[in-house]
């Protein structure tokens, strides 16, 4: 199997590399991950640690500083992935240059220049479901066109993680380009999830489970992996608390899947509450209407909720362990999600390493995009190697 070797531009933790790792019908590699942030490059390194690392603003970094100081060749690159930050489409224009000194280069269009300098088979580019509709749709035009000028035809789809056995509702746009002449395929859904979804006016750009397999026994795919599916095998903790021993045995495939072969628990740490958020929490509901007027002056619809058992969660934020922030409380115990469950919610494996403070931690799981996104997505790519 030969071994596909890749970059990954504004990597965060590496959760989505670390999915691309784990496909088993092509060999990827991650040698290179890049960000601003230096706790997510720590903890990159510590899940690459072959690949080299740079934390600083892409902007500052120069393509052949790499190639001459980190034993990267330009030909040796097959693919290069990455999720530009929202703010790198704000001042998007057409694309004027592909010098890899242009100080006037955007976020995104350093994302487009390490394609064009690089020149990968192909390149995978993740964001926000926001950005199919930003200035009316000009932005993807532009975005488009620039790609095409340097070579790559490109598609894009709206996945929904729950479609492909991540246990949550998280949509991302997802770009594809591949060099000329290549074809380009997404992944099939393997799970099916028919809930609501922030969705997209044209249905064709969402890839979703085949609605036939609602009413075809023989075609229909497994139901989404479930809140419950994805943490009932991790004791209870009491707010404030910690457990570091699992306590049982995996209950199904996923659990048993995310826990390889770890003897310690980690991460499983519980916030420490006040006596006011502990009161509020045990009235928590599926939304905010569920608690007391006395008890809350204001609150998003979706502030001190608890999540269902039976359904995937509603997207994880970088404020997963913090009720007045969004729906995080435990589907049974009255507490916010510990960050080792909202790690499964985002299908992190237990042996995955966190660099940093518990908030640092938190944050980075938050941000991720999901392992088994990224996996699915790799596999997808399979014919193009």
């Amino acid at each position: 199997m030969a071994e596909i070797k890749f970059i990954d531009l504004f990597c965060g933790t590496g959760g989505f590399s670390k999915g691309f790792e784990n496909c088993k019908k092509v060999e990827y590699k991650a040698v290179l991950g890049l960000d601003v942030l230096p706790v997510a490059i720590s903890t990159f390194k510590l899940n690459h640690p072959e690949a080299f690392c740079i934390s600083n603003d892409i902007r500052k970094v120069r393509r052949h500083y790499i190639v001459d100081n980190m034993r990267i060749r330009r030909k040796d690159i097959d693919l290069i992935i990455g999720g530009p930050p929202c703010q790198g489409f704000s001042s998007i224009r057409p694309f004027r240059s592909s010098n890899d000194d242009d100080p006037r280069n955007n976020l995104f269009e350093e994302f487009a220049s390490f394609v064009n300098y690089f020149r990968p088979k192909a390149f995978v580019m993740e964001n926000v479901v926001g950005l199919a509709t930003h200035k009316n749709g000009e932005t993807m035009e532009i975005l488009e066109e620039c790609f095409h000028k340097i070579g790559y035809e490109t598609n894009w789809m709206i996945l929904n993680a729950a479609n492909f056995g991540v246990p949550q509702k998280r949509e991302r746009l997802i770009i594809i380009g591949v060099e000329r002449g290549n074809s380009i395929v997404f992944p099939e859904p393997t799970h099916q999830y028919n809930g609501a979804t922030i969705g997209y006016r044209n249905r064709e750009r969402m890839l979703m489970s085949e609605e036939r397999n609602l009413f075809n026994r023989e075609m229909r795919l497994p139901i989404a992996i479930t809140v419950a599916d994805a943490i009932d095998d991790l004791p209870p903790v009491k707010a404030g608390e910690c457990e570091k021993i699992y306590g049982s045995s995996p209950r199904n495939d996923y659990q048993r899947e995310r826990r390889k072969n770890e003897s310690e628990l980690t991460l499983h740490i519980a916030t420490k509450h006040t006596s006011r958020m502990l009161e509020i929490i045990k009235h928590a509901g599926k939304n905010i209407n569920s608690i007391p007027k006395h008890l809350i002056t204001s609150g998003f619809s979706t502030s001190y909720s608890r999540l269902d058992k039976d359904e995937p969660s509603p997207t994880i934020t970088v404020n997963f362990v913090h009720p007045a922030s969004n729906r995080c409380v435990h589907p049974r115990e009255d507490r916010a999600l510990t960050p080792r469950e909202g790690a499964r919610i985002q299908s992190f494996d237990d042996d995955f390493i966190f660099a940093g403070s518990r908030t640092q931690i938190v944050k980075q799981i938050g941000n991720a995009v999901p392992p088994l996104l990224g996996k699915t997505i790799g596999e997808s790519l399979a014919k193009i190697w």
